[in-house]
């Protein structure tokens, strides 16, 4: 019989020697999913009583709660106006502080709208690829996300260096196709009995283990996992859900924080909790026996293994000749790799990269192009996932947005030698980012009277040219680019031969200077770039 007081208390212990890990892996997954959805309600914060709004290249398009409304409207054809009182603007806040705009059921629900009150045209194919690719992020991508999350903290628990990196360790295995087609039935059976509300509510917990049980063992079978999760629940409903509503208090409070408790603290302290409570629940299905039981066949998170154990280990594993054989994966207080039940082909099994690594001038240069493209297919696939509006979001005709690149190459030069230390190097990125920002914004407003961005009304704006919400998503893909993008593009770049390498920077650096002088002298196109709706109207 496990007790919320032992549960919680087991988390805070684990608190102490992963916190910020724990935080990160939580605030991350946040940012890359539709979890956690109110931890990030200090990003995106507006406030529409400000007299100029945003505009549409950094809003979130329509809010949920709008989205809800338009649909309402289109099936009464009568105007909503449930959200105009006090009382339906604390639910308006509530929509959107629970729920998430990178979900499937919203975009279905905008393009459906969008159908609905226009004839079909261009914009609508768009919408319906926008939720095509919401569709396949969700269940390819979120989900083994979700999954890599409880990875994290059930080895979090009794390894303290457990890496942020762990909530990828499906794609590291490229074993994905069982884990996918277990959360998408998942997802439908849950909508199925949402229909009904109550059944809704009792297999939520019913099935609310399946993704730890994917955590431990990928290759189980789908009505194995089902079963397993219903099992270990049986009898824990209500309980689990007195433990969920014994953080009431903090969510409360998080509230008044605009969520930023629920990042620093709430989030990781329950999914902590929840991955205490499967292993108890875990614990007492082994030892009785139950049917089933050998499903959980990871004993290394229960019992960490001893030096010698592992040397051992370690030998018979060389003779096997796997896949981990000619590289390092001994670290300390990390889980042992090596042992794990399931091994990835050996070409997906790589050396460490190493983030310190030098860049020469050569490289440099390509990074800057890599990145800069990079960026102008990241926002373009952003837009039309999340609004159904491909939009150029750089101020070039190019597939390129400088901004990028000149951040890229300014965490490669500054950034980089703080490579060690995590914290401190995200710090100075969100800060790069709103510099460089800040002053582009400006100078494309100043020279050319262009308003490539306006974040007036936003938390933590700055002159309606910067905010906290773009400064942080920044930090978090500069991360990315410094610690593992960089590296292995430059990589990749040094396999080519040397006047190739050549060659490709002076061809980029050609057309991007042709395009750059382009722009500077038709100023007028680059207005007519920034108006909603240029590539439904231009040919």
């Amino acid at each position: 019989m496990w007790k919320r007081k032992v549960l919680k208390k087991k988390t805070r212990q684990a608190l102490k020697f992963n916190y910020w890990r724990m935080v990160a892996v939580c605030f991350l997954t946040a940012m890359l999913t539709t979890a956690y959805t109110s931890s990030t309600i200090f990003i995106n914060l507006y406030e529409p009583d400000h007299t100029s709004s945003p505009a549409p290249d950094v809003s979130t398009g329509s809010s949920n709660s709008e989205i809800i409304a338009d649909t309402v409207e289109q099936i009464s054809d009568e105007p909503v106006q449930v959200f105009d009182s006090p009382a339906g603007s604390a639910l308006d806040l509530l929509i959107n502080t629970y729920t998430s705009g990178k979900s499937v059921f919203f975009s279905i629900l905008r393009a459906l709208n969008n159908i609905l009150a226009h004839t079909f045209e261009l914009s609508s194919v768009f919408l319906m690829a926008g939720v095509l690719l919401a569709f396949l992020y969700q269940f390819l991508i979120e989900n083994m996300i979700v999954i890599g999350e409880r990875r994290f903290f059930l080895e979090a628990r009794n390894y303290h260096q457990t890496r942020i990196s762990k909530i990828f360790f499906l794609f590291k295995l490229r074993f994905i196709r069982n884990p996918v087609w277990i959360m998408l039935c998942r997802s439908i059976y849950q909508f199925l009995w949402d229909l009904t509300i109550v059944g809704g509510i009792i297999k939520h917990y019913e099935y609310s283990m399946i993704p730890f049980i994917l955590a431990e063992n990928p290759s189980i079978s789908r009505s194995d996992a089902f079963h397993l999760s219903k099992q270990l629940m049986h009898g824990n409903k209500w309980r689990m859900f007195l433990l969920h509503l014994s953080f009431f208090g903090w969510h409360l409070l998080s509230l008044f924080t605009l969520g930023i408790l629920d990042f620093l603290f709430v989030n990781p302290y329950m999914a902590g909790t929840d991955a205490e409570l499967y292993m108890e629940l875990r614990r007492n299905y082994v030892l009785s026996r139950s049917p089933g039981y050998e499903a959980f066949n990871d004993r290394l998170l229960e019992q960490v293994p001893s030096e010698d154990e592992l040397l051992i280990s370690k030998a018979l594993y060389d003779d096997s000749e796997g896949p981990y054989t000619k590289i390092s994966y001994f670290a300390p207080e990390q889980y042992p790799v090596f042992l794990y039940s399931i091994q990835p082909p050996e070409r997906a099994v790589k050396a460490p990269i190493h983030a310190d690594k030098k860049y020469g001038f050569l490289s440099c240069v390509f990074l800057f192009f890599a990145f800069s493209i990079f960026g102008w297919i990241f926002e373009s696939l952003v837009h039309l996932i999340r609004d159904g509006v491909f939009l150029n979001r750089g101020f070039l005709i190019g597939p390129w947005i400088p901004l990028y690149g000149l951040c890229g190459l300014i965490l490669l030069i500054v950034v980089q030698k703080f490579v060690h230390k995590p914290i401190p190097a995200f710090i100075m990125m969100m800060a790069i980012y709103s510099v460089i920002e800040y002053l582009l914004n400006w100078f494309l407003e100043y020279e050319w009277d262009i308003v490539q961005t306006d974040y007036t009304g936003y938390l933590l704006n700055l002159n309606g040219k910067t905010f906290i919400g773009g400064a942080i998503f920044f930090g978090l893909l500069g991360c990315a680019f410094l610690y593992y993008l960089a590296p292995k593009w430059d990589d990749l770049f040094h396999g080519l031969p040397e006047y190739i390498q050549i060659l490709l920077c002076v061809l980029l650096c050609t057309l991007f200077a042709a395009d750059f002088v382009y722009a500077l002298t038709h100023p007028e196109l680059l207005s007519e770039l920034f108006k909603p709706g240029f590539l439904f109207t231009k040919v």
